[in-house]
């Protein structure tokens, strides 16, 4: 690990390198809010699971400049997206084999094994964020500019979606980053996060991690297949298999870097 500046961190494993960035806690509105309504168009109302509006402190922590990349999945697992896609119940045609793009078609389990190989590797403690994490981040953190996408109003400025992707995965930081300096928090893949799907709550919260148990773990951010109302900060998706348009991204905490 080596340390670029006060705001991120870099880590070589293999010929790979990634980068973590510093994300300042503090407190938040999470769900949707204001930015659902930027124009007169029913695209843009919020689902009722993005409600209700409730404040989250979150501590500190870092997390990934951008997703898990298809290099770095080889490094640590020796296997590729074609072996991820094999393991699909309905494979679905690839979206793109690219060093540079994000990994996909990977679930719980799979992430779950690659977070431990790297922590191996790294001795560090990486792991996923929770969905607040998430939130926060793409938001821009106490940063934030209350854009509707992470980074901008306007989607393509920032993200792969399914007007403009071709319906293929493209190389991280290939779009303008958000206020954090994080790239592609909206579209070209889901993201993994830890928590169970579930109801918000009103209540303030600290540090949450969601539900006990769910029917399914909570994706975030949209996708090339997605159209811009799934590529909004505040929406939730969650699903239960591995699907040609699902990476994540990984988080550090502070007490570990």
């Amino acid at each position: 690990m080596s340390k670029i500046n006060d705001s991120k961190l870099e880590f070589q494993v293999g010929d790979v390198n990634f980068s973590m960035v510093y994300v300042e806690g503090g407190t938040f509105k999470m769900g949707a809010q204001d930015e659902n309504h930027t124009a007169p168009n029913y695209d843009d109302e919020a689902m009722d699971c993005e409600s209700p509006v409730h404040d989250v402190f979150l501590s500190s922590y870092y997390i990934g400049e951008t997703t898990v990349t298809q290099a770095l999945w080889k490094t640590v697992m020796g296997t590729t997206v074609k072996h991820q896609q094999g393991k699909a119940v309905i494979p679905r045609p690839l979206c793109g084999e690219n060093d540079e793009s994000p990994m996909y078609y990977v679930y719980y389990e799979d992430v779950m094994t690659f977070i431990k190989r790297l922590n191996n590797k790294t001795n560090h403690t990486f792991r996923l964020p929770t969905e607040a994490e998430w939130e926060f981040a793409a938001r821009g953190g106490n940063r934030s500019c209350g854009y509707k996408y992470s980074g901008s109003n306007n989607i393509d400025d920032v993200a792969w979606y399914d007007k403009n992707s071709n319906k293929i995965v493209h190389p991280v930081k290939s779009k303008n980053a958000n206020e954090l300096g994080l790239y592609d928090m909206s579209g070209n893949v889901w993201e993994l996060c830890s928590d169970w799907y579930g109801s918000y709550d009103s209540v303030k919260q600290t540090n949450p991690l969601g539900p006990d148990y769910g029917p399914f773990r909570v994706w975030r951010g949209g996708s090339i297949f997605n159209w811009e109302w799934n590529c909004r900060v505040s929406h939730r998706h969650g699903t239960y298999y591995r699907r040609s348009n699902c990476g994540f991204r990984l988080v550090l905490p502070v007490f570990a870097s």
